[in-house]
């Protein structure tokens, strides 16, 4: 018989329902006073105010009244206690891990840098918000001719590339940049206008000799008829590109970007942790990792920054958590402004809580880098990414730093997809049987069928979608960056 609550770990003060729990039932040995909703939190010891309330062994919070066992904790009994920037001791627990190679196998694109892509397709860049609807349609056009071999084509607008300032703009064109030199490009159109501030001969300057091979460009303004020349520098490429075959490959050149949305209280328990596994699993067998997200890890950077790989991996992890905290505080807004209202419908309390259940989507990995917004993956095990919460800021991110495959967990469910294949996993097999056309992989089955049988599923999964098949992203033609804007705009 399945348990009604789960207390995860031995220290905790409260458990989580999995299923909705009416007043007067007993669960975990204490009679519920409340109803509780599943994924929410219910109290098995007694807490006065200002308690710590624990959940994953941390706090979360503290309690704002009394809280009898058995009472139903959310936002109208506990607050964060998070504030502002915080001192971290300098050093680390140093972590050491073996890497072994693992006899998995996907079938991949070999790029001449030595990385892998899990397609082969043509990306058109605008330069600039202005061409955005022409990229798009050279996109469209080219997209019926294109020979044996390509995956696909896609053109990806944004509103930006002009009337920005300074690193506002050196952002643009560093994810721009990145997102060129992506493996999973086989060609790359870039389409400029002609007067804007991110000129194509600045973001040309910015790829390295091996990446130039793949690229063309298309000036709107200096072209006589931009979608025809557009169309033509597709075909080109793609006759290029189609070259390059699938071959076996190993998982050490698997590079996975890891990311939550509309998460729900269960995430933290299922999804999060299985991703985890998924980490570990690429990262042990000499893969990469990449973790994003900064202000849903306040409160438990404390877990990275025990794992990172040296003393100066340790210092960066807390400059990057207390430089993303200065943003929000010179705004004018609070570091804990979060969970969001689907979090809260979903039992997420604090954003000690979200945190705590989003860090686990690195599992156990070594911490070996930390780099900022627009960089590329430098080093195999776990990178840390400077990039906002927002799902469609970061997982462009995630595609830009160069993951072949991003694992997406939710508890609320979204359609949205991004460059590089976007795999949805459920928290809950309610959402996954609700929403099949937008859900990859059911984390649910963790409940019924147990970690380890979820963690091998998952891998299988995974390693099919690398090698090829579509994921519901993909079926449904959901393809969409967006770049993060930090600056003022003239």
């Amino acid at each position: 018989m399945n348990p009604a609550a789960l207390q995860i770990h031995p220290g905790d003060s409260v458990a989580t329902a999995l299923r909705d729990l009416a007043a007067g039932e007993t669960v975990l040995g204490v009679t519920l006073l409340d109803a509780v909703p599943r994924a929410h939190k219910l109290a098995i010891r007694a807490h006065m105010a200002g308690d710590p309330v624990v959940k994953y062994g941390f706090p979360i919070g503290r309690a704002t009244a009394e809280i009898a066992p058995g009472a139903h904790v959310h936002v109208h009994n506990v607050a964060t206690a998070l504030a502002g920037e915080a001192a971290y001791d300098s050093g680390a627990a140093m972590a050491a891990r073996a890497v072994a190679p693992s006899p998995l196998r996907w079938r991949g694109y070999p790029r001449a840098d030595g990385r892998a892509g899990t397609r082969n397709e043509i990306w058109v860049l605008p330069t600039v918000g202005c061409v955005g609807r022409t990229a798009q349609k050279i996109a469209a056009k080219s997209a019926s001719s294109l020979p044996p071999g390509i995956d696909g084509v896609h053109a990806f607008a944004h509103p930006f590339g002009c009337s920005q300032l300074g690193g506002d703009l050196d952002g643009t064109r560093a994810i721009l940049s990145a997102l060129a030199q992506h493996p999973n490009a086989g060609g790359v159109l870039l389409v400029g206008l002609g007067c804007e501030s991110n000129q194509l001969s600045a973001l040309l300057e910015t790829l390295p000799a091996d990446a130039r091979a793949r690229v063309r460009t298309v000036g709107a303004q200096a072209a006589s008829d931009e979608i025809a020349e557009g169309v033509a520098a597709v075909l080109e490429l793609a006759e290029i590109a189609a070259a390059v075959k699938r071959e076996e490959i190993g998982l050490d050149r698997l590079v996975l970007g890891v990311k939550c949305g509309g998460s729900d209280g269960l995430s933290g328990l299922t999804a999060n942790p299985l991703v985890g596994r998924m980490a570990d699993a690429v990262t042990g067998a000499g893969g990469s990792a990449i973790l994003t997200e900064i202000p849903e890890i306040f409160g438990a950077e404390h877990l990275l920054m025990a794992r990172a790989a040296d003393a100066d991996i340790f210092d960066a992890v807390g400059v990057l958590v207390n430089r993303f905290k200065r943003y929000f505080l010179d705004h004018g807004e609070p570091v804990s402004e979060n969970p969001s209202p689907g979090n809260i419908a979903g039992g997420i309390t604090t954003l000690e809580e979200k945190s705590l259940g989003a860090v686990q989507k690195g599992g156990q990995a070594v911490v070996t880098d930390v780099i900022d917004y627009g960089a590329r993956v430098r080093r195999r095990g776990l990178t840390l990414l400077e990039a906002p919460g927002n799902d469609a800021v970061s997982s462009t991110a995630l595609s830009a730093a160069g993951a072949g495959v991003i694992l997406f967990t939710t508890g609320r469910g979204t359609p949205l997809g991004f460059p590089a294949p976007t795999i949805k996993i459920a928290s809950n097999s309610d959402l996954a049987a609700r929403k099949p056309g937008w859900i990859d992989f059911d984390a649910g089955m963790v409940l019924e069928a147990g970690m380890d049988s979820a963690a091998d599923a998952l891998l299988d999964r995974i390693l099919a979608i690398a090698s090829g098949e579509p994921t519901a992203a993909e079926r449904n033609d959901e393809r969409e960056i967006a770049i993060w804007k930090r600056g003022v705009t003239l």
